[in-house]
Parts: C-alpha cells; structure tokens; sequence
C-alpha cells in the first residue's frame, strides 16, 4: 500500500557526530518521514517551493524543460525502499510520440525524485514499507525556529517560512 505524501519543510537535524545535516520531511499517513539530503538538494527543494526562477536554470529547472520539450511528463514520484539507511525512490514518466503514450520508470535518489515532483507539480507517495521503517509520529520531532546562518540555502537567499525548521 502506498501513501500520498506532503512536503512538511526542509529541516536540519543533528547526526551522531553533531553536525547539522539538511533534511526534507514528507508528512503520510499521519507521520513523518525525514530524509537525509545533501545541502544542493535542500536547496533545489527549497526554491522549487518557492517558484524562485533563475536568469539560467538550475539542473532539477533544465531536466522539466528537457523533458516537456521531448513531448514527456512526469506523473509521480514514490519513496518506495530503504535497505541499510538509504531511501529509494522512482520516477514515473511517460512520453508521446505520434499521439502513442509510452510509460518509463526511472530510479532516483529521493531528493531528486522530490524537487522534480515539486517543479511538475506531481503526487509523491511513500510505501507502508518505507513508513513502517521510518516514519515517526509527529510528536516526536522537536520543532524549533531557525536561528539565522543554521539552514542551507542558495548564496543571497535569507528568506525563511514556516516550512523551515530545525528537529532532533
């Protein structure tokens, strides 16, 4: 069974070491899921929320663009394994070529998986699996307000929104 799932915000939790570490939090079935992302993914997520458009796209922008320009679309993104700490996610995509509609299944990291879904204005969902393994109820994720210079966010961006949180 899967789930239909929301971006909660891009946060930042503490690892084992102490070190900050970017986050983006899937809320499913009345849990949440966060992932581990690097901070260029943080970002690309972060600005594909905001719609923020570039004078040159950024990589997640050129892959839409490419893909509508071929005659493609993508129709959803699931979270759909974790083995030994790492999520997977897939792609699906279709294309249309003389009126003829063509499915693909594409692997991705959930981080590109998330900020693509967020540009083609896609559904995410997330396995039972995969919240069974590491979904956790919402109490259990102290949220805190952003101290400035804490979140990753792309050279020049200040702004900050309700989505931007900090969890332990």
């Amino acid at each position: 069974m899967s789930y239909e799932a929301e971006i909660a915000g891009i946060g930042v939790g503490v690892g084992p070491d102490g070190d900050e570490i970017p986050a983006v939090i899937l809320r499913a079935d009345g849990q949440l899921l966060p992932i581990f992302v690097t901070r260029d993914q943080a970002n690309s997520i972060r600005m594909g929320l905001s719609d923020r458009v570039f004078e040159r796209p950024l990589t997640h922008d050129l892959v839409v663009e490419m893909v509508t320009e071929f005659g493609g679309a993508v129709d959803g993104v699931r979270i759909d394994d974790l083995t030994d700490g790492t999520f997977y996610a897939k792609i699906d995509a279709e294309s249309y070529d003389a009126g003829q509609s063509r499915e693909f299944v594409f692997d991705a990291r959930p981080s590109d998986a998330i900020a693509l879904a967020i540009r083609f204005e896609c559904p995410i969902t997330v396995t039972s699996e995969v919240l069974d393994d590491a979904g956790q109820p919402p109490d259990s994720i102290e949220m805190e307000s952003p101290d400035d210079g804490v979140f990753p966010h792309a050279p020049g961006d200040e702004s900050r929104d309700e989505s931007d949180f900090r969890y332990r």
